[in-house]
């Protein structure tokens, strides 16, 4: 069999390095697309062409382009690396769709509109394009170990969620996204939240909230909550209750993972080789996205999976700029934060 072309859009700086703005996330990806022997990298397009040359010394990749356009007229890609910031994740991936690729394994967050992200998402559906989304945390083993747990009934029936983090949007979107799937994916209610603007920032060129609160109903009952920014400390990143018992995912103690079973006086810490930012994950991640392409299954990040969690966020900006509960499905297309940043400006 043809080993499947690929093609890395964005290929910035390596994570630390002199001049890096990001975590370079294409270094990454293709780290985890070499370790797949049915991947062959042909294409890259970075409109740094110093960067992109840099690259393929390091990684190898038949032609350079500063067009991404051109690339994907050109090189006739079966799948494609989206590796930049968020305003271009939308375009970039439509364009690629619209191009005929197979796959496209694009970087979180999705996009930084609903409406961009509902678009991205029903082009591949309408091309038949796998897409993918990096939330790579749900192959980690603390969240995969956790997951387990609670599909083990080691808890009892699954309650309430709670995770914290620095912001809904950049970091939020990990979160979310594994909340949703601690609970099997299960459909959302409602969501309501609130934020403050004091403190907002742009991370990767898309604003951000100072402080955040989301509260949410999914469908078979369990409630999730996720707090962000100033003073948004829980004690651990993620925590699950249940009828009989709690589990923390990467308490503040520096443990990966424990439990507390009914009628146990104490923790019970759960061994893990790696933690929650392990970069195996991502290797993991994109072996799954191949293996799905091969076979025709839903892969694990999918577009479906992808949009519940990005529908949070954005449903929590807009119950934020109503000042009320938002019953799901979310039904505006823009971004209620950038909209409210532009009228507290005014």
């Amino acid at each position: 069999m043809a080993k499947y072309r690929l093609g890395i859009l964005g290929t910035g700086r390596p994570w630390k390095t002199e001049g890096a703005t990001g975590f370079g996330m294409s270094h990454k990806h293709i780290h985890a697309f070499k370790l797949c022997p049915d991947v062959e990298l042909v294409a890259l397009a970075d409109i740094r062409l110093d960067l992109a040359r840099r690259f393929q010394q390091e990684h190898g990749g038949q032609t350079i382009y500063t067009d991404y356009h051109q690339m994907l007229a050109t090189e006739h890609l079966d799948i494609v690396s989206i590796c930049t910031w968020p305003h271009l994740h939308a375009e970039m991936t439509i364009a690629a769709a619209e191009a005929g690729v197979k796959a496209i394994h694009c970087e979180k967050p999705m996009a930084t509109t609903w409406g961009d992200s509902l678009r991205m998402a029903q082009v591949c559906r309408d091309r038949g394009v796998q897409l993918t989304f990096n939330h790579q945390r749900r192959f980690t083993e603390p969240i995969a170990k956790a997951r387990e747990l609670v599909t083990s009934g080691a808890i009892g029936q699954l309650l309430r969620m709670e995770a914290q983090c620095g912001d809904l949007y950049d970091w939020g979107t990990h979160w979310f996204n594994a909340l949703c799937y601690y609970n099997g994916d299960s459909p959302l209610d409602w969501v309501i939240g609130q934020i403050d603007l004091r403190g907002h920032r742009k991370v990767f060129d898309a604003p951000v909230e100072g402080q955040g609160l989301s509260h949410f109903k999914f469908h078979n009952g369990v409630r999730g909550l996720l707090v962000t920014g100033f003073e948004a400390g829980y004690g651990c990143n993620n925590r699950l209750i249940g009828t009989e018992g709690t589990i923390e995912v990467a308490p503040a103690d520096g443990v990966q993972l424990r439990i507390w079973p009914k009628g146990q006086t104490d923790w019970q810490i759960i061994p893990t080789a790696e933690n929650i930012h392990a970069d195996t994950a991502i290797d993991r991640a994109i072996k799954d996205l191949v293996e799905s392409l091969q076979t025709g299954r839903e892969p694990i990040l999918g577009a479906r999976q992808t949009l519940q969690s990005t529908e949070l966020i954005f449903a929590t900006y807009e119950s934020a700029r109503r000042r009320a509960r938002v019953d799901l499905p979310l039904t505006i297309g823009d971004s209620p934060l950038a909209s409210l940043l532009a009228d507290s400006a005014t």
